[in-house]
């Protein structure tokens, strides 16, 4: 199997995962105490002492508030915070952010496989402008897509040079590990761009047709924290993009049989921790 396929494969497993063990890990409405702990990877871990991102401040609102979805690594905090502000100072508008990690981090019942160690955020990739509304407002905002319905490339009236403009200033900042958009995002970006440094950063992956997926590294000091292996060599405008248009990857293989991974034995710490 190609090795996109392999982690096609990987992603359905470890989702079906979230399923089986989400359920205590959204019900757990506060962090762990203690210091700032990640333990595992990003798909199969947890955080203690995780921080929440306000529900707004320079350059960004925080939509669906209820899902209580806005903790991380404070690493990741003042990664949002710094890259939000500058947004600004380049003249974008409030940013969307989206999820990032449960107060615990763990499995999330729905909407993602990873997530789960406070090292990861959703941006939207909306850039109009945005008057600033209560949380209340934003529980139910709507992105359109930018790319085309058979994502055979972006959405030409849609996609501009300035959210090729922010997808960069997210991919350079420091500590990103990966970003995270649609492959015809990522195709897109190829040819407005081709053999920047910047690009390697930017990988493509299912849905992320309308924001952006930020992981960062591992933070200094987490001896615990599993990072995966970087990103290939090269800016990743090659080849391997025509295999996201194949059959094997709009319909990936059915999960394997067999028992789901299991978090990290630590975990259950982090979980029943009072």
């Amino acid at each position: 199997m190609h090795k996109a396929g392999l982690g096609a494969a990987l992603a359905l497993l470890i989702s079906g995962a979230a399923a089986a063990q989400g359920n205590g890990w959204g019900g757990v409405s506060s962090p762990a105490p203690g210091p700032a702990r990640i333990i595992g990877g990003t798909s199969l871990g947890c955080i203690a002492g995780a921080v929440q991102l306000p529900s707004e401040g320079p350059g960004w609102q925080a939509v669906r508030v209820s899902r209580n979805r806005h903790w991380g690594h404070p690493v990741l905090i003042e990664w949002v915070r710094g890259f939000a502000g500058e947004a600004q100072r380049r003249g974008f508008p409030d940013l969307w952010i989206g999820d990032l990690a449960q107060p615990r981090g763990g499995p999330m019942t729905y909407g993602h496989a990873s997530h789960q160690t406070g090292i990861d955020v959703d941006i939207w990739l909306d850039l109009s402008a945005k008057p600033r509304l209560p949380a209340a407002a934003r529980e139910d905002i709507r992105v359109t897509s930018l790319v085309l319905p058979d994502e055979t490339g972006v959405d030409p009236a849609r996609f501009t040079d300035r959210h090729a403009a922010l997808i960069r200033l997210a991919a350079e900042r420091p500590g990103v590990d990966r970003l995270l958009v649609n492959h015809a995002i990522k195709r897109e970006l190829c040819r407005r761009h081709r053999g920047e440094a910047w690009l390697r950063r930017v990988r493509p992956w299912r849905g992320h047709d309308s924001h952006m997926h930020i992981r960062l590294r591992c933070p200094a000091g987490q001896a615990e924290c599993l990072d995966i292996a970087p990103p290939p060599a090269g800016d990743g405008c090659d080849a391997s993009l025509d295999w996201w248009l194949s059959e094997e990857a709009r319909r990936p293989a059915p999960r394997p049989p067999g028992p789901p991974p299991r978090l990290p034995a630590a975990c259950a710490g982090v979980l029943a921790a009072r």
